[in-house]
């Protein structure tokens, strides 16, 4: 009988021992730190919308942009009157230089510091002695975002200027 107190005692030991052990381990398993991977999970997610609204405000400003060049660039190209036509006809119109439109348009994209590929890319859509239509190309680098858009981003504004005697 003695054994079987000396391995019922030897077994209440061992239960004891883990006892001991995992309320030491539960102990170094509490709630400290929890909080961290909390303010962790609500710091990406702040930062992503973050992300988002300053690269999604900044395309907005590149469209405005490019429609703002573009109605520059059509009234730049359509100043360029043939004079003769106009002196000659005083009551008509004033006849627009449509043929050097592309040049001009061209011309007034490198006064605006455009980059050389949005400069080759900005061209005269339409043009004739009345009216031209011009499309300008703005390129940019999101801030943020660059990796979900898959590089930069092109945006295009369009204008029409015509010419009118009063």
């Amino acid at each position: 009988m003695s054994e079987f107190v000396s391995l019922v005692s030897a077994g209440e030991r061992a239960r004891d021992h883990v006892r001991t052990w995992l309320s030491s381990r539960r102990a170094h398993l509490d709630d400290r730190g929890s909080g961290a991977g909390a303010v962790i999970i609500f710091a990406i997610v702040f930062l992503s919308l973050s992300a988002f609204v300053i690269d999604g405000g900044m395309s907005i400003s590149k469209r405005e942009r490019a429609a703002d060049i573009a109605e520059q660039a059509a009234r730049y190209a359509a100043q360029d009157i043939d004079r003769e036509a106009l002196y000659d006809d005083q009551a008509g119109p004033a006849p627009i230089n449509y043929q050097d439109c592309d040049a001009r348009v061209k011309t007034f994209a490198r006064q605006m510091d455009m980059s050389g590929a949005d400069i080759a890319a900005t061209h005269c859509v339409t043009a004739d002695a009345q009216q031209v239509q011009v499309e300008v190309q703005l390129t940019y680098a999101p801030v943020f975002t660059g990796m979900f858009y898959g590089g930069d981003v092109v945006v295009h504004g369009q204008a029409v200027a015509e010419n009118e005697v009063g």
